[in-house]
C-alpha cells in the first residue's frame, strides 16, 4: 500500500500540489500537516507512521516535506526500516526499494541539511553586517533610559515594584532585569 504524506510550513500555504502528485501515483491514504519541518510534533506524520504496515511505502512529494535535518531524516528512515516499510520521494527520484535508492536518500538528506546550514550562515552574516552598521535585530526594547531613571526615582520614593511596573507599562520581570534588587536597596539608602 502507498501511504502519502504532505506538509507545508504555514497555515496559509496550500497542500494541493503535493496532494495531486500523491493521488496521481495512487496513494491509498494521504496524511497532512501544516507545521514546520523542524517540529518534532507533527500529528499528520505520526498518523501516517501509525498506519504503515510491513511492505507499505511512505511517499512524499519532495524529501524536505518529510524533515529538515539529516538526523531527523535518518531517524525516520530507521523507524521505517524497523517496520519493514520503504520510502519514496516523487520529485527527488528516491525509492528505497533499491540499493541505489537507499544511497541516494542519504545523499539527498545531506544536501537538505547543507541547505538549512547555508541559510543559517547567510542569516548570521546578514545580522553581523547590520550590527556593524549600528542596526540591532529583534523587537524594540521596552525599557528606555528614561524609564530606567523613572523606575529608580519611583523606587527611591518607596513605590512598590508592581506599581512601578504598571506605571511604566512593563512586566515585573522586565523591571527586575533592568533594576536588580541590590540597586533598589541602594536607592532606599540614598
Amino acid at each position: 500500500m502507498l501511504i502519502g504524506y504532505a506538509r507545508v510550513s504555514k497555515e496559509d500555504q496550500d497542500l494541493r500540489l503535493q496532494i495531486n502528485a500523491l493521488q496521481e501515483i495512487n496513494c491509498e491514504r494521504i496524511f497532512e500537516d501544516k507545521a514546520s519541518g523542524t517540529k518534532a510534533n507533527r500529528p499528520g506524520l505520526q498518523d501516517a507512521l501509525s498506519h504503515l504496515r510491513k511492505g507499505d511505502v511512505l511517499v512524499v512529494w519532495k524529501l524536505d516535506r518529510l524533515g529538515r535535518t539529516v538526523k531527523g531524516l535518518v531517524d525516520l528512515m530507521t523507524i521505517l526500516e524497523e517496520k519493514h516499510v520503504q520510502f519514496k520521494s516523487i520529485t527527488d527520484g528516491i525509492d528505497t526499494t533499491t540499493t541505489a535508492g537507499k544511497f541516494f536518500f542519504h545523499m539527498m538528506a545531506s544536501m537538505a541539511q547543507m541547505e538549512v546550514d547555508l541559510i543559517a550562515e547567510r542569516t548570521k552574516a546578514g545580522l553581523d553586517a547590520a550590527r556593524k552598521l549600528g542596526r540591532i535585530g529583534g523587537r524594540k526594547r521596552k525599557m528606555t533610559k528614561g524609564k530606567i531613571r523613572a523606575a529608580k526615582n519611583l523606587f527611591a520614593q518607596g513605590m512598590l515594584p508592581k506599581d512601578i511596573a504598571q506605571n511604566l507599562e512593563i512586566s515585573i520581570p522586565t523591571l527586575y532585569r533592568w533594576i536588580p534588587a541590590h540597586e533598589q536597596i541602594n536607592q532606599d539608602i540614598k
